[in-house]
């Protein structure tokens, strides 16, 4: 039988490994991190058949539905698929560099000026954002612009963690924050999805209600919620998504944006970005929230089938 997310086995590379890339970033760089990842990776993918493929079923049904579409086409090879796990173990890297507080803000750009305005003018505002983020690309990237010395724009942010699927990294990412939250002017509070409670709720809400910032993942079940789900058509598939996420979105009464961030060349990452827009009854906007934001995800994914990390089943 297939793996469901939240019944798979974490397969990070090791506390002490992620350390030992932790000092090769800290002493020599990054360029050498990188260097040592793609081994490290190639490793993983010639071992892990699993994540082979469901790499491949997944850029199969993503390719399918660009042919029907008339959209360009990600083949679903071998090396495609490498390319997406490599992909993802970049996104690591950058991650640590991210959490670090050492990524360069000048390389992150928006797709469209008037989505960064209307973004500007929330952040300035101290409205509190609630941020349903992906699986696709990297979106720990837009934290850096949250550091910013304007206290106009900075902001402290909260993000929801899946504690039992990522317990190593997020544990390594935790040790990494440590070192590195002296460069940065806001905090960052972890919460795990697993935990989540009517005084997480609570809480939450005081925080975004002084200005404060939420990233949640609105495209993974937890096992704590595997039942509480809604069915989407998601590249012409039927796929279950975790209702929980925009209950908990609708609840804080904040901006609620729909955002992904592609890397592109040279480091860089492009933010691309959808205010929902509430409106209706309470049972209106859920479901319309839930619409969009399939359909946004969807649209972002066709940009770059190969920042789509979901190595488990995820299509039927």
């Amino acid at each position: 039988m297939a793996e469901k997310w939240y019944q798979m086995k974490e397969r990070a590379a090791g506390e002490k490994r992620l350390l030992f890339m932790w000092y090769v970033y800290k002493f020599l760089g990054k360029s050498p991190v990188k260097f040592l990842t793609f081994f490290v990776a190639l490793c993983a993918f010639c071992a892990a058949k699993p994540v082979r493929e469901y790499s491949k079923n997944n850029l199969s049904v993503i390719a399918k539905y660009c042919k029907k579409n008339n959209l360009k086409q990600t083949k679903p090879d071998l090396i495609n698929s490498f390319k997406n796990v490599l992909n993802y173990a970049y996104s690591l890297v950058d991650n640590m560099e991210i959490f670090a507080g050492d990524f360069d803000v000048k390389k992150i750009f928006f797709d469209k000026s008037q989505d960064e305005e209307i973004f500007y003018d929330d952040i300035r505002a101290r409205k509190g954002i609630f941020f349903i983020c992906s699986h696709t690309g990297n979106v720990n990237v837009l934290r850096m612009f949250f550091k910013n010395k304007d206290p106009m724009m900075r902001s402290d942010v909260n993000v929801f963690l899946s504690e039992e699927q990522c317990k190593v990294f997020n544990t390594f990412l935790k040790k990494v924050y440590e070192t590195g939250k002296k460069k940065m002017q806001n905090t960052v509070s972890l919460y795990p999805v697993e935990e989540i409670s009517i005084e997480t709720s609570i809480e939450l809400k005081e925080k975004l209600e002084t200005g404060e910032i939420a990233f949640m993942a609105g495209d993974r079940l937890s096992s704590g919620t595997s039942n509480l789900t809604f069915k989407h058509l998601f590249f012409d598939k039927e796929v279950e998504f975790p209702v929980g996420t925009f209950k908990l979105a609708q609840l804080m009464e904040t901006p609620v944006y729909f955002i992904c961030a592609l890397k592109g060349e040279n480091d860089t990452y492009k933010i691309y970005l959808k205010r929902f827009k509430q409106e209706g009854t309470k049972k209106e906007t859920l479901l319309k929230m839930q619409n969009e934001y399939v359909e946004f995800v969807e649209q972002i994914t066709i940009l770059d089938p190969l920042q789509f990390y979901h190595f488990y089943q995820l299509f039927e």
